[in-house]
């Protein structure tokens, strides 16, 4: 019998097609027409077809064996069927928890260059954040923590707790990506697309690159978070109710 491992211990692909069915309670990713299992053994059903297609495509591309390293949406959907029913409250502070310390309110004290450019492209998302979540969030300079109104985290926290499962785990997933509640609101509600969400993010970093140039090691840890943050874009538009049949 052949054994079902590689050597470094990832299974083996034991199926020829991934595909989708429709099932009780949304859509299922299939292989070789059985319903594939999450972590815990429960079966891998989504709200919409779209997100069902998502992640099919992901099976669809391990080989010769299933790597989960390489697929972060399927990751998110194990995630959001396994944990989110019975940890909502947790999961909704820790998403609270970027609104205490969120990315976009930490303001270089220079150079001016840098001041410039995250007023520019930081401030527009703050304003945002105040007139479409109610988040009120006071600027520092430097690395020096800023306290927040207690308002502030129990309204993300509000609004977390306002999505279904699905959303909520992708809105914790990236609230740790970017390192901020204000950009993962904005990819939730699509007015930014997770690429655009992690070039915010990013803008310091961007900024050092500039001036002092990027390593290898660094371009290929940006690479691999560009493409955690485009899965997350495509992950929130999945959900749309447009998006599904």
């Amino acid at each position: 019998m052949a054994d079902s491992k590689d050597q470094g211990g990832k299974p083996r692909r034991f199926y020829k097609d991934a595909d989708i069915s429709r099932e009780e309670g949304g859509f299922a990713v299939v292989l070789d027409g059985r319903v594939a299992k999450t972590a815990q053994g429960a079966r891998l059903i989504v709200p919409t077809e779209a997100l069902a297609r998502l992640l099919a495509a992901e099976w669809q591309a391990q080989a010769p064996v299933i790597d989960f390293a390489r697929m972060p949406a399927t990751r998110l959907a194990f995630t959001a069927i396994d944990r989110i029913a019975a940890t909502r409250e947790a999961v909704a502070g820790e998403i609270a928890r970027f609104a205490e310390a969120d990315l976009l309110c930490y303001f270089a004290d220079g150079p001016e260059t840098l001041i410039r450019r995250q007023e520019e492209t930081w401030g527009p998302w703050l304003a945002w954040a105040e007139r479409e979540l109610g988040l009120i969030l006071i600027r520092a300079k430097g690395l020096s923590h800023q306290a927040q109104p207690p308002e502030t985290p129990a309204r993300a926290r509000a609004e977390a707790l306002a999505v279904d499962d699905f959303v909520l785990a992708g809105l914790a997933f990236a609230a740790a990506l970017y390192g901020s509640v204000v950009l993962a609101f904005a990819v939730e509600r699509r007015a930014l697309s997770g690429e655009e969400a992690f070039d915010l993010s990013r803008l310091d970093e961007a900024f050092q690159e500039e001036r002092w140039g990027v390593d290898d090691e660094a371009a290929a840890r940006t690479a691999r978070l560009r493409h955690d943050a485009r899965m997350i874009g495509d992950w929130f538009a999945a959900l749309e109710p447009t998006a599904a049949s």
